[in-house]
């Protein structure tokens, strides 16, 4: 994953978006966004910035980058798999971003945001169709199941996380297994990520 030395608040400035990098942060304490901070971050800039064409692709495609947590290099990758399956490229990306297993056990509830999750399978907490997984980029499939080892569903954060979670159609879970599955692909207006992916195309094509 790409650290990124600025504080994420500022990155939720710089794409006048809320990424929600925090996770349940983003929610119970107030964004600098909603306390109308809706302005790029540094010494002017409060001017009106008119973006270019060009400008308007790169915020698209930086926003992507932040969400997902991805270097440049990763999500190049993703972008040249993405032109070589069937269908609309943009959202041939995006689909594949949204199957990462770091993405899945976030959508699934066990993590409050996609860096948590992404330490969650990091550190071995997550089994895949009951194989421990450690690659936060792993593929998944319809008919995989996820589950989170025994001894983490005590924690704190992940029950937290686990009360607020709003499960799309292409997600099953029991709740007493701790266990999720695919059972279809995502459509895109079941896709977690708020960007234009025209632009991100139209940027990666120039």
């Amino acid at each position: 994953m790409s650290r990124y030395t600025e504080a994420v608040c500022r990155l939720c400035r710089r794409t006048n978006t809320k990424l929600m990098l925090k996770g349940s942060k983003c929610s119970t304490v107030k964004c600098t966004l909603d306390k109308g901070k809706n302005y790029q971050p540094g010494q002017h800039s409060k001017k009106q910035i008119k973006l270019s064409e060009y400008g308007k692709r790169l915020r698209e495609k930086q926003k992507l980058k932040f969400l997902t947590g991805l270097n440049e290099t990763q999500l190049r990758q993703y972008f040249a798999k993405a032109k070589t399956l069937k269908g609309v490229a943009g959202e041939n990306l995006l689909r594949l971003l949204e199957m990462r297993l770091d993405n899945i056990v976030f959508r699934l509830g066990f993590a409050p945001s996609r860096n948590f999750a992404r330490q969650l399978v990091s550190h071995k907490h997550i089994l895949v169709n009951n194989k421990t997984i450690n690659t936060p980029g792993y593929k998944l499939k319809v008919g995989d199941k996820i589950t989170l080892k025994d001894y983490l569903r005590e924690n704190i954060n992940v029950q937290k996380s686990i009360e607020k979670q709003t499960l799309p159609s292409w997600l099953k879970y029991d709740k007493e297994t701790f266990t999720g599955e695919i059972s279809a692909l995502p459509t895109r207006e079941e896709m977690s990520f708020p960007v234009n992916e025209s632009l991100i195309v139209e940027f990666y094509s120039k």
